[in-house]
């Protein structure tokens, strides 16, 4: 039977992660497994692992064969750095203490490098944070002058507005002042000059007959007076 170190589906959509299994070659990739040796989460950043790395490494000590997915995170964990140690073991290059020395270094620059990235990472994104908000920042006061500015015009409008207001309000009062002039039509009241013909009716002529008569009534009173003196 030919074994693979695989990985198998977990979770739901939008959030997988993975169980590090060891199966037959030809299982369905979801189908049952043989053992399971640790979990992978790669929604984190970084990706979690988890891994029984002693069990991890018999697998591969025995021919296990990984997906390439798998030898990734089988290498990035030192499993075939600790397979090559041993291999050297085997040959008599060193022994054991100083095979896991070598592994402890190796494992501790792994994980310093890791951080160092990590840090690298976590600089770069306040970095990207600081650049944002100087962007919104300055759109803030692009927007806000512009708003300043609209407000200082419809500020400037409205004084020019009231001003024409009061400069129309103190015009009308001259205008309506020169009306005096429709008084004039009291010229009209001349029906009086029509009244002095009704006065010429009465006519001083129609007045002399009466002198006349009373001129008559004279003469007529001083004719005895002139006889009286023939008497004496």
């Amino acid at each position: 039977m030919a074994a693979k170190i695989r990985l198998q589906r977990r979770g739901h959509k939008g959030y997988a992660f993975y169980s590090i299994v060891i199966a037959d070659s030809r299982a369905p990739r979801d189908g049952k497994f043989i053992e399971k040796i640790g979990t992978y989460n790669p929604n984190t950043n970084p990706a979690t692992v988890d891994l029984n790395f002693d069990r991890a490494l018999y697998w591969v000590m025995v021919g296990a064969q990984p997906t390439d997915t798998a030898r990734s995170i089988l290498s990035r964990e030192g499993v075939y750095m600790m397979k090559h140690l041993k291999g050297g073991v085997k040959k008599g290059a060193f022994d054991e203490a100083t095979a896991q020395a070598k592994f402890d270094a190796w494992k501790k620059a792994k994980e310093s490098s890791i951080k160092a990235i990590g840090v690298k990472e976590e600089q770069a994104k306040r970095e990207l944070g600081k650049a944002k908000l100087e962007a919104e920042k300055k759109v803030n006061e692009a927007i806000a002058k512009k708003v300043a500015l609209k407000r200082a015009e419809a500020r400037a409008a409205e004084a020019e507005a009231i001003a024409a207001e009061a400069g129309a309000d103190e015009a009308v009062p001259a205008v309506e002042e020169t009306p005096a002039v429709e008084a004039a039509p009291a010229v009209e009241a001349a029906p009086v000059a029509e009244a002095a013909p009704a006065a010429e009716k009465t006519p001083a002529k129609e007045e002399a007959p009466a002198e006349e008569t009373s001129a008559e009534g004279t003469p007529a009173e001083e004719a005895p007076a002139k006889e009286t003196p023939a008497e004496a």
